[in-house]
């Protein structure tokens, strides 16, 4: 079955464009993608656990609800974060960082909240390898999933090549593929990992050229690289599955 680990119920642009659930599952019904996991950037850690949830509860076979990490509001936050993974089937949280990088000690709370739920943390750092690899030394128990190879985008070759590397450092580091331009980067990451420390992701919906053929090229780009067919199973979702014992 094919994963996605990286899907916006509302993403971070300017517009701050939202999908409706029913539309999320119809381009993964065209592309044949089982399960994806689905939240809301760019609101309240609230906000983001109500539009997950509702997600999910529509479509609970299909979508696995994240919820989003809001350090700035502090205990609240973390309250509802802890109830959502207690209460309400969440199977981890995004953070991203084109907000604002909290210290390190304020964000160690969730993080470590995580580690004790044995949910993983889905995190755009930005680039930002000197932050995550903080984040990894001080809650080892923490499952780490680094987005787009580390930055969305990114053309820097060694830039990438240093997340990689970090993830070798680094037992509870993960490596999500949305937003990768240079796909051989991919099937690196792959042979230096290993395919159960990389995920593949859309960080879909996205209009163009339209919502499925976004979909599908992300998918294409996975197969393109000739991977062994276990490694391409475990890439395209069955490490995540492991992952996240579904």
């Amino acid at each position: 079955m094919i994963i996605d680990s990286h899907v916006h119920l509302k993403h971070g642009d300017v517009e701050g464009t939202e999908y409706a659930a029913g539309t999320i599952v119809e381009i993964m019904d065209a592309v044949d993608i089982g399960k994806s996991v689905v939240f809301a950037i760019s609101t309240t850690t609230k906000h983001s656990i109500e539009m997950a949830q509702e997600a999910a509860s529509e479509f609970p076979d299909r979508l696995i609800p994240y919820a989003n990490v809001e350090p700035s509001y502090g205990r609240p936050a973390l309250e509802q974060i802890d109830e959502a993974i207690s209460e309400l089937g969440f199977r981890g949280m995004k953070i991203h960082l084109g907000y604002g990088v909290p210290p390190l000690e304020a964000m160690k709370p969730f993080l470590e909240l995580a580690g004790r739920h044995a949910v993983p943390c889905l995190i755009d750092c930005k680039g930002m390898a000197d932050y995550v690899g903080g984040m990894a030394r001080a809650c080892p128990r923490t499952k780490i999933i680094v987005a787009h190879l580390g930055q969305y985008l990114c053309e820097d070759e060694a830039l990438i090549d240093r997340f990689i590397a970090l993830a070798q450092a680094h037992d509870n580091i993960f490596l999500d593929v949305s937003g990768v331009v240079i796909p051989g980067k991919i099937k690196e990451a792959v042979q230096r990992l290993g395919a159960g420390r990389v995920f593949f992701g859309t960080d879909g919906p996205h209009p163009a050229p339209d919502l499925v053929t976004f979909a599908r090229t992300e998918l294409d780009k996975i197969r393109g690289l000739a991977l062994r067919p276990d490694d391409e199973a475990a890439v395209l979702g069955g490490a995540l599955a492991e992952l996240l014992c579904i």
